[in-house]
C-alpha cells in the first residue's frame, strides 16, 4: 500500500506570446500552481492549478491555491494510502471549503500516480476513450479586429484552429457587435465564430447584444451575464436562436443541475479547475449529456500539464458536440513539457502514455519557478 511520503507545491510564470484582452484584464503572463505528489513506492504524481489574471476572474489567486494546497490539504494527505483516490477526494471536500482550483490541482496528482502505478493512462482509467482527438479552438483577443483577422487567417492556413472565440465585453454592445461583424464578414464561412462576454453585460444589454450577433451569424455566445442570474440566462437560452453556453455559472455538479433545471444554458463550457476536479468534471459532463445540454471542453489556461489531464477525461465523454478550447499550451512563449501536446487538422490530441501521457521539463520548471514568501522551499511538505 503506497501512502504519501511528500508534496510539493510550485508556482511558475511564464510570459504569454500577446497581450491577451479579457473583458476584466489583459493577461501578459500566466501564474501555473504545480503540486508534485510522491508515493512511498517510489511513484511520481503530478497535477496543475491554473487561474486567469490573478484574481479578476475568480476567487482563487496562484497564491492562494498554493497556501491552500500547503498549508491545508497537505497535512490531511501525509501518510494516507494513495491507492484509494476517492476516499482522499471526499475527505479533502470535508475538509475545505470552496477552493477548487487547489482541490483540483491536488486531485490530477492523485489520479496521475494512482494510474502510473496501474500502467494506465488516465483516459483507461476513467473508463476509457472515445475519441483520440477533438476539435480546438483558439482566442482571438488582442482587442484589434485587423490584428485578430490576419491571426486567424493564419491559424486557418496551417490547419490549426477553423473554431474562433472572440473575447469581448469591455466596450460598449455597438462597438461589440461592429467589432465581431469585421471578422465574421473577413473570414466568412471559413469557421465557426464565437464570443465570450465574460458576465460584462447587463440583462438589457444582453438583449440587444444577442440580437445583433444573432443577425451577424454568431454561432455561440458565452456567458453574456453575471454567473449568478439564473433567471436572465434562461431567458435568453429561450429567447435566442443562437445557442447560450454557461461557464462561469459552472462549480461543479450542484451548481450545473441548477442551471440544467432552469434551462438556463444550451452548452455547458465545462472546466476542470472549476469544476473542482478531474472526477466532478466528470460529472458536470454526464449531467448534461443526460440533460440534452451540449458540452464544450472549457479551458482556464492551463500550461500542457493540465492540458493533458482534461484532455484524457474529455476523451471520455459521450458527447463533445461543440468541441474544445484545450490551445493553454499554445499562448505561451515556451513550453513546460519534455514533449509538447500535438496539434494538427484542427484537433488537439489526447497524449499517449501512462497517467497524464506528459513529463515536466524540470529546468524549464526551475526556470520560471516563483521564489516567494508564499511559495518557496518551505512548500516541501514531508513525513516526519
Amino acid at each position: 500500500m503506497p501512502h504519501i511520503d511528500t508534496i510539493e507545491v510550485i508556482i511558475l510564470d511564464v510570459p504569454t506570446i500577446r497581450g491577451h484582452v479579457l473583458a476584466m484584464t489583459t493577461m501578459r503572463k500566466q501564474s501555473f500552481v504545480i503540486v508534485r505528489i510522491r508515493f512511498s513506492d517510489g511513484s511520481l504524481g503530478t497535477g496543475e492549478g491554473t487561474t486567469i489574471g490573478g484574481l479578476s476572474y475568480c476567487s482563487e489567486s496562484p497564491e492562494s491555491i498554493c497556501s491552500a494546497v500547503h498549508d491545508y490539504i497537505a497535512p490531511l494527505l501525509l501518510k494516507a494510502d494513495g491507492d484509494n483516490p476517492n476516499a482522499l477526494i471526499s475527505m479533502i471536500e470535508r475538509s475545505v471549503r470552496g477552493n477548487p482550483i487547489a482541490r483540483a490541482a491536488v486531485e490530477m496528482a492523485l489520479w496521475d500516480g494512482y494510474a502510473r502505478r496501474r500502467n494506465m493512462s488516465l483516459s483507461a482509467l476513467f473508463g476509457g476513450a472515445l475519441r483520440a482527438s477533438m476539435p480546438v479552438a483558439w482566442t482571438l483577443a488582442s482587442g484589434a479586429a485587423e490584428t485578430d483577422i490576419e491571426e486567424a487567417q493564419e491559424m486557418i492556413a496551417s490547419r490549426r484552429h477553423n473554431i474562433f472565440k472572440l473575447k469581448i465585453g469591455k466596450r460598449p454592445v455597438r462597438h461589440d457587435i461592429e467589432h465581431v461583424a469585421a471578422i465574421k464578414t473577413a473570414l466568412g464561412d471559413q469557421a465557426s465564430i464565437r464570443v465570450d462576454v465574460n458576465q460584462a453585460w447587463s440583462l438589457t444589454d444582453a438583449r440587444w447584444g444577442v440580437a445583433g450577433l444573432d443577425e451577424i451569424g454568431i454561432d455561440l455566445i458565452e456567458q453574456p451575464v453575471a454567473a449568478t442570474e439564473i433567471a436572465a440566462m434562461a431567458e435568453l437560452t429561450a429567447g435566442s436562436r443562437v445557442a447560450i453556453m454557461a461557464d462561469e455559472a459552472l462549480s461543479g455538479p450542484v451548481t450545473a443541475q441548477k442551471v440544467a433545471s432552469a434551462r438556463a444554458a444550451d452548452v455547458f463550457a465545462v472546466k476542470v479547475m472549476q469544476s473542482g476536479g478531474l472526477k466532478r468534471a466528470q460529472e458536470v459532463c454526464a449531467l448534461a449529456n443526460a440533460s440534452g445540454i451540449g458540452v464544450y471542453g472549457g479551458t482556464m489556461l492551463e500550461s500542457g500539464l493540465g492540458t493533458a489531464a482534461a484532455l484524457h477525461v474529455f476523451a471520455c465523454t459521450d458527447r463533445l458536440d461543440w468541441g474544445s478550447e484545450f490551445f493553454g499550451p499554445l499562448l505561451f512563449t515556451d513550453e513546460i513539457l519534455q514533449q509538447p501536446i500535438r496539434y494538427g487538422d484542427f484537433h488537439v490530441h489526447v497524449p499517449l502514455g501512462i497517467g497524464n501521457g506528459v513529463e515536466l521539463d524540470m529546468d524549464k520548471v526551475n526556470f520560471y519557478r516563483r521564489d516567494s514568501a508564499i511559495c518557496d522551499g518551505r512548500t516541501v511538505a514531508k513525513v516526519s
